[in-house]
């Protein structure tokens, strides 16, 4: 607010408000032993009253006892959670910070799990009952309205149920629209105090975290909604949705990577289902510029957290796309975000609320985005069981979409077997065998489960191309992955028993597991497959398939393919050859070698068609040979 708009603010306040201006020792003595005392959120902490509080506390040390301080999360000070204070303060935490994680793991300060969503319900009730509530406001208009600015979230409902209001009216607080403002009447005292407010400025993104993104960028579409949650990887997801078009936003927190994506127009809010037109949040953290341009911005809106969290809310979202971040997936699916092992280190927050309201949504997903390391590269996050003691935070059922920086598995509607392999396929390669080992053990997948450890077996992400046949088909053509059995097997099945017969010259048209593990588990120095893959909706189908294995004597490659029966006839087989050629010759490969039935008239028409063949016939089949010459 303009300083001369904010000392009219306040001096319209102080003539009808003179007593709520009292000195702050006043103020704090109406605290009383044993009272419940509620401080506001993360940016939105009235840093000037919680130190003053603190500053009281030393001076009186007797004036209150045992004073339960519920907080969500903290960025700044935290007197209330040091040892020096805990016959006077006990903290309670519905979401730990690092601020507060030592004390509550040493068992000076408490952690309450629960999804905030529920939190001002819970205040509503008299479950957690709120004597004080200490707030940051905004100077009030000309009706007496006060902002609540970048923490809306469980502050609103702490307001509304606390006996005692205590607000530090900041002129640099933001007046947000949307349900965000107290009136000064519900106000009992003001201690006016501008300071900067907090700023959180996650790490610059890295190597890492910006693959994180590029894969995560690729799952949204266009008009979706989306929630991002708050760090590096978030940071780094909303850098590569540049050429992204009419995204929404029903989130948690606002960021300073959402307001960017506002400003370059990515970010218009006109597809969405609810609150069109409208950004929506709950509380914001960020930096001042970013505080600055949420300043009485109509576009804006920010709501109380049972609004914004409310699954069923968010599941009127059409395309309602949840991204979210944890420390720790096991092979089945479950995943925690709010503890390492035994020790407590955030909390559930408002993952699960978006997660399962995005499952619930219209084309709705959900994505986990994590390193695949921690601990400088020592510890996987891809894990065979979650660790004893830690919280599932998200169930089997709540993850669609599980990215690393190794790319992307999909595990809604798998079973137990092929969401393992999944995941070991974006594990880093150092625990794959260690994985694969394990699940073995455990019986999660195959017992005789093959792998190729090191770089031999390492999916070879840079060779994914896409291509546009002459008919018009935009294909995808990728290498295999060690998690493609289940989608070869439904390819292979697929063809007809003509296509098997053409493809392998060979009456077998079974294809269990034991032969299908010979097409994705391969040495990528020895032989190549590559998938030609269409999209259909969400789902990847295979609509092709390439092969050369080196015959390393000559230094040629036996070459193959074959296109499923509906997708012949398309180009796809031309273009997969292509592409295959293309690799051998970089490889330096001197030529091609291929067997093809005299019958199978359309695959020697492109062999004819690409290269100058050499060739023999015996028994009903050609063996050419196919120098790449210049």
């Amino acid at each position: 607010m303009d300083p001369r708009e904010c000392a009219e603010a306040m001096e319209r306040m102080r003539l009808g408000s003179a007593g709520k201006f009292v000195p702050e020792e006043k103020v704090f003595d109406r605290i009383r032993r044993g009272d419940h005392l509620f401080v506001g959120t993360g940016c939105g902490e009235p840093q000037h009253l919680v130190a003053s509080l603190a500053e009281y506390v030393d001076s009186h040390p007797k004036a209150f006892y045992d004073t339960e301080v519920f907080h969500v999360w903290t960025l700044g000070v935290a007197p209330y959670a040091e040892e020096r204070f805990r016959h006077n303060f006990r903290h309670n935490s519905f979401f730990i910070g690092d601020n507060t994680r030592d004390a509550v793991n040493q068992g000076l300060a408490d952690y309450s799990p629960v999804f905030l969503s529920q939190v001002p319900d819970l205040f509503r009730r008299g479950f957690i009952p709120i004597d004080v509530a200490l707030v940051q406001t905004s100077p009030p208009d000309r009706n007496g309205y006060m902002s609540l600015g970048v923490s809306v979230d469980i502050t609103k409902a702490g307001v509304e149920k606390a006996s005692v209001v205590i607000a530090q009216v900041n002129c640099r607080m933001p007046r947000v629209h949307g349900d965000t403002f107290v009136h000064m009447d519900d106000v009992d005292f003001v201690v006016p105090f501008d300071e900067p407010l907090l700023e959180y400025a996650p790490s610059v993104s890295d190597e890492l975290t910006l693959q994180l993104g590029r894969y995560v960028a690729r799952i949204i579409e266009d008009g979706d909604t989306i929630q991002v949650g708050y760090g590096s990887i978030p940071n780094a997801i909303l850098a590569n949705l540049s050429d992204k078009k009419s995204l929404g936003v029903h989130t948690e927190l606002l960021s300073d990577g959402i307001v960017e994506l506002i400003r370059k127009g990515v970010i218009d809010n006109s597809r969405k289902t609810i609150d069109r037109g409208k950004t929506v949040a709950t509380f914001c953290m960020g930096t001042a510029d970013t505080y600055e341009f949420i300043d009485d911005n109509p576009s804006i809106e920010f709501r109380p957290i049972d609004y914004t969290n409310n699954p069923l809310n968010i599941a009127r979202n059409h395309n309602m796309t949840a991204i979210n971040t944890a420390l720790q997936i096991d092979l089945t699916g479950q995943s925690t975000a709010e503890s390492i092992g035994r020790q407590f280190y955030s909390g559930i927050g408002g993952q699960a609320d978006f997660m399962r309201g995005a499952v619930l949504a219209p084309g709705g997903k959900t994505i986990l985005a994590l390193p695949s390391t921690a601990g400088d590269g020592e510890v996987s996050r891809i894990v065979p069981f979650v660790g004893e003691g830690a919280g599932v935070t998200l169930t089997r059922g709540d993850i669609h979409y599980v990215v690393t920086e190794f790319g992307i598995a999909y595990l809604h509607g798998k079973n137990v077997r092929e969401r393992a392999m999944e995941l070991i396929a974006i594990a880093h390669p150092r625990f794959q065998q260690w994985l694969i080992s394990e699940a073995r053990r455990l019986n999660l997948v195959y017992p005789d489960q093959a792998f190729i450890p090191g770089e031999k077996g390492q999916y070879p992400e840079e060779l994914e191309t896409y291509r546009t046949t002459r008919d018009g088909v935009e294909v995808l053509f990728r290498p295999v992955r060690i998690s493609d059995e289940p989608a070869l097997k439904d390819f292979f099945y697929s063809l007809s028993d003509d296509s098997m017969y053409r493809r392998f010259i060979s009456m077998r048209t079974d294809m269990p597991h034991e032969r299908l593990q010979e097409f994705v588990v391969i040495d990528f120095t020895r032989e190549m497959i590559i998938l030609a893959v269409v999209h259909e909706g969400d789902r990847e189908i295979i609509a092709g398939m390439g092969s050369y294995d080196i015959d390393e004597a000559h230094h040629t490659a036996d070459v193959a393919f074959v296109v499923g029966d509906q997708y012949q006839d398309k180009g796809i087989g031309t273009e997969l050859l292509a592409y295959l050629t293309q690799l051998a010759k970089r490889h330096g490969l001197l030529g091609f070698t291929a067997e093809v039935l005299v019958e199978n008239k359309p695959m020697y028409h492109i062999f004819e068609k690409m290269f100058t063949l050499e060739q023999n016939i015996d028994s009903g089949v050609y063996y050419l040979q196919m120098p790449f010459g210049e």
